[in-house]
């Protein structure tokens, strides 16, 4: 082009500055939309995590010491509770894990187990309708023992399997080391249900 040519410059007709105009407008909406999004994705996750934390762990099962109450692979919630009664199903840290065990009895109470596996709780006989097997399992503890103050007696469902309260390796569990009550089941989702 040389000096003193021009170039004619078309100029767009208001339909087309309209439609530019909402199409820029429409791109503030969406990236707007998508940082709200986001943002709340990121606190209801913050909430998630802080709500996992402090108030209900999230675990997954390993292992086989609680079979038939719990199954390997299962995902499970606790409550953090410091209020525990026989029955109850805690999980407790023991060597940088998490244990899962059943309550069996609390400070000053005195348990016995007979050579079939029965568990006595101040000579009264626990009903337990929810173990896989009775036997006395891995005990090297004296019987009748007496549960010391601010401990709680634990054992597993599956008590051939399970190393718990019985061994003085694992021993009793004290109100420091609980994680908490587990109170559900997540996973898998057939088995989904609060537990007892």
């Amino acid at each position: 082009m040389s000096i003193g040519q021009h170039k004619e410059v078309a100029i767009p007709s208001l339909e087309q500055v309209k439609r530019e105009r909402e199409k820029l407008k429409y791109q503030k909406e969406y990236r707007r939309t998508i940082k709200h999004v986001l943002g709340v994705l990121l606190v209801a996750a913050a909430v998630s995590v802080l709500l996992a934390t402090v108030f209900f762990p999230i675990l997954r099962v390993s292992g086989v010491s609680m079979e038939p109450t719990l199954e390997d692979g299962q995902v499970i919630v606790l409550e953090k509770s410091g209020k525990f009664k026989t029955g109850d199903l805690i999980g407790f840290y023991y060597q940088n894990k998490i244990l899962l065990k059943r309550v069996i009895g609390q400070a000053g109470d005195y348990i016995d187990i007979d050579a079939d596996g029965n568990v006595y709780v101040n000579d009264e006989k626990l009903d337990e309708p929810y173990l896989k097997d009775q036997a006395l399992g891995e005990c090297d503890i004296n019987l009748p023992y007496q549960v010391p103050d601010g401990k709680i007696f634990v054992m597993g469902d599956h008590r051939s399997k399970s190393i718990d309260s019985r061994s003085k390796l694992v021993g009793c569990v004290s109100d420091e080391q609980v994680v908490g009550r587990v109170v559900f089941r997540l996973w898998p989702l057939k088995s989904i249900g609060f537990l007892k």
